[in-house]
């Protein structure tokens, strides 16, 4: 992809995945591949950060004779969640704006105008 993750962008991401449920390293990373090329060897201070921020918790389960350390998010981490939601929505409407031209500041439609005149 063209276009630079950003730390607060993968820590909003990374909470997304695990609101929806409890995962673990690997996983998460599978989940974020999908949409960015991204290596368990970044991932993992990511979740070490979240950790360290009251974001996630963790846990270990067995797991086929081993144990897997599972991610959970925290309240604090839904809340920082629900601020990076509400940011990026309005970070996004305000790119399509400008990439699609879907702004409404009266310049456009000003724009427009003049193209169409015949004067």
């Amino acid at each position: 992809m063209t276009y630079q993750l950003t730390a607060p962008l993968l820590d909003a991401c990374v909470l997304g995945i695990v609101r929806s449920e409890d995962s673990y390293g690997y996983t998460l990373t599978q989940k974020v591949r999908r949409v960015v090329d991204i290596s368990e060897s970044t991932l993992y201070p990511v979740l070490r950060r979240l950790q360290k921020s009251g974001y996630l918790t963790t846990y270990d389960a067995p797991f086929q004779g081993r144990n897997r350390r599972y991610y959970a998010i925290t309240n604090e981490g839904k809340d920082i969640l629900s601020f990076y939601s509400d940011e990026w929505n309005e970070y996004k409407t305000k790119i399509d704006e400008l990439i699609c031209g879907t702004g409404n500041d009266g310049e456009e439609a000003a724009g427009k105008t003049e193209v169409g005149s015949d004067e």
